[in-house]
């Protein structure tokens, strides 16, 4: 776990390697503490060894991922109200604003409050951590290294590279402290990370040629073992088991070519939390891929209405998706080009409204449209169409190769 911590904390520290740390960077969040830190200290007693706080906290994170925001707002006000010196409660609600970026990471509105709350579990677990007689208080540790963590991890995405790569060694130095206390202390929830250095530190061999002198410096990764403790913390554990199920899933889905191991983890996190706009947007996603066309059409549908309702996360970025799916669904299984046009258009506009113009389901869409006027024998709206392709469009892009050849074919007509 520290390992690839400390892996991308080198990388990011050179300018060679600053692209890969932007896509691995949420790697380093995992595994320096995640939702081990919801392990805290009341003074003398843990936290996590009271059932009722267990409950509480529980209740609170999971409305947190149904994205009931104000349901776990006041609960964990309550928390802070209740333990106003405990890391615990500023990092949940740290942890809430986290989630409100998560649908669209390029909007910035929730970046101060994030800070903020980190930044004050910072304080108040360095206060804990300084009051411990042996200076190893496992859970002060435990908030020191996952509020640095998720600091890194905003800095990454917003490209602050010298302060990303300062909270990841932060992370990593407090993570390091109590490792073997930590394992003993939470179980499952450490083994979350260990069993994503295991898959990763293969992975990143694998598809990382010019990492491998790097990775010569670290143990080696087993990609099994860390898919069944992967699994084993989804079924066991408390406080990691909805993170370890998205893992799972992506893994499945991205990486080992499996989606139909992929897909009942990802209806189970779409069912269980309905109006996650995140969840539910990569649950159509992978509805559509594996063609349970019944089950897409109906999640589309709710994800367009839950944006027309304003619903909390539900934003262009999922509406680019579902009215995709729906444009393709209508024009293939209902032959509906009217409506099937529409929600093409619905797709260029959401992704217009994110600046996504470079996003396949953009550029298809526009393919579609464009295929859509030929067939109707209008040449001209056609051309724009392909002509916004070919302007839009990376030259090595399947969409930019054939509306070129088309425009040379309509020049004919």
């Amino acid at each position: 776990m520290p390992e690839l911590a400390l892996f991308l904390v080198v990388l990011s520290s050179t300018n060679k390697y600053k692209i890969y740390i932007r896509m691995n960077i949420r790697h380093l969040l995992i595994i320096v503490g995640l939702f081990g830190a919801i392990a805290a200290n009341a003074q003398q007693k843990m936290l996590l060894t009271d059932p009722q706080v267990k409950i509480d906290a529980t209740n609170a994170v999971n409305a947190l991922y149904n994205f009931k925001f104000e349901k776990a707002d006041r609960d964990f006000r309550w928390l802070k109200f209740k333990y106003p010196e405990h890391p615990m409660p500023y990092f949940l609600l740290g942890l809430a604003e986290w989630w409100k970026i998560m649908p669209n990471p390029n909007d910035e509105t929730h970046d101060d409050a994030f800070f903020a709350y980190m930044d004050t579990t910072i304080s108040k677990a360095e206060v804990m951590l300084d009051q411990s007689k042996t200076n190893k208080n496992v859970e002060a540790c435990f908030f020191l290294s996952a509020a640095h963590g998720f600091k890194g991890r905003l800095h990454s995405e917003r490209h602050n590279w010298s302060r990303a790569t300062n909270a990841g060694r932060n992370a990593l130095n407090y993570l390091q402290k109590n490792r073997e206390d930590s394992a003993a202390t939470f179980g499952s929830e450490f083994l979350f990370g260990d069993a994503l250095f295991n898959y990763y530190a293969v992975w990143i061999h694998d598809n990382y040629r010019w990492l491998r002198p790097v990775l010569s410096f670290f143990p080696n990764g087993n990609k099994e073992l860390g898919i069944k403790q992967l699994e084993t913390v989804s079924r066991n554990a408390f406080y990691t088991r909805v993170e370890a199920q998205y893992y799972l899933a992506r893994i499945y889905y991205n990486d080992e070519n499996q989606p139909e191991k992929a897909l009942p983890i990802l209806e189970y996190l779409a069912a269980t939390f309905p109006d996650n706009a995140y969840f539910q947007r990569l649950y159509a996603r992978i509805t559509y891929s594996q063609g349970h066309i019944d089950k897409c059409e109906k999640t589309s549908l709710d994800i367009l209405d839950k944006i027309q309702k304003k619903m909390p996360g539900y934003e262009s970025t999922s509406g680019r998706y579902a009215s995709f799916f729906l444009g393709y669904i209508f024009k293939y299984r209902y032959r509906n080009a009217a409506k099937s046009k529409e929600y093409f258009q619905m797709a260029i506009n959401f992704a217009k409204d994110t600046k996504s113009t470079e996003t396949g389901y953009y550029l298809y869409a526009l393919q579609y449209l464009a295929q859509a006027a030929e067939e109707e024998k209008n040449y001209s709206l056609a051309r724009d169409y392909y002509e916004t392709i070919k302007d839009d469009a990376d030259s090595d892009h399947e969409c930019y190769k054939f509306a070129k050849k088309k425009i040379k074919e309509l020049k004919r007509k």
